[in-house]
């Protein structure tokens, strides 16, 4: 069963919507109503991207993160969830100006949710600056390095957009949920 952690973006609907289309079962929670010992009755995370920085949302994650890494459970984190990815683990994040809009990104390493060129949409005004040592760039644009980024040889990964908004993105979702 895949769980949604709803961190509050305005495009969480998009991605239930989504899920519910191609009948992927899943349940969605907030991190403030979610107990860290149910997870164990989930096999995959999606970590939505959020409003607002809030230190709680912020440790949830990073507590799911660390359980799906520990446990080898599957996790997809958007925008917010590939930067708290990156934060948990050691990385950096930096203040940017506004991407918003279609974007399009190159796949760099071989891996199994996206290959060749992707369209897909941002809206962020933060992103990934330093990758720790154990997460692996797997697409990069021309204004984001670290579009979309994997831990080494695990199924967990982020995407520094919005994978919920486009048609190559839904791709990407379903890749992710059928590994």
């Amino acid at each position: 069963m895949l769980l949604v952690v709803d961190n509050g973006s305005i495009y969480t609907k998009n991605l239930i919507n989504f899920l519910t289309q191609k009948n992927i079962s899943f349940e969605k929670q907030t991190p403030h109503n979610l107990d860290l010992d149910c997870l164990v009755n989930y096999n995959s995370f999606i970590l939505s991207g959020r409003k607002k920085n809030e230190k709680k949302i912020n440790e949830i994650n990073s507590k799911i993160i660390k359980y799906s890494i520990q446990n080898n459970t599957k996790l997809l984190g958007i925008c917010y969830g590939a930067e708290i990815l990156a934060l948990t683990l050691g990385g950096t994040i930096r203040k940017t100006t506004l991407q918003k809009g279609n974007e399009k990104i190159q796949t760099i390493s071989s891996n199994s949710i996206s290959n060749g060129f992707l369209d897909v949409f941002e809206s962020h005004g933060f992103e990934i600056s330093k990758l720790p040592d154990v997460l692996i760039p797997l697409a990069k644009s021309k204004n984001c390095k670290y579009e979309i980024i994997q831990y080494e040889k695990k199924p967990i990964f982020g995407t520094q957009f919005h994978p919920e908004m486009s048609q190559d993105g839904n791709d990407l979702i379903e890749k992710f949920c059928l590994l």
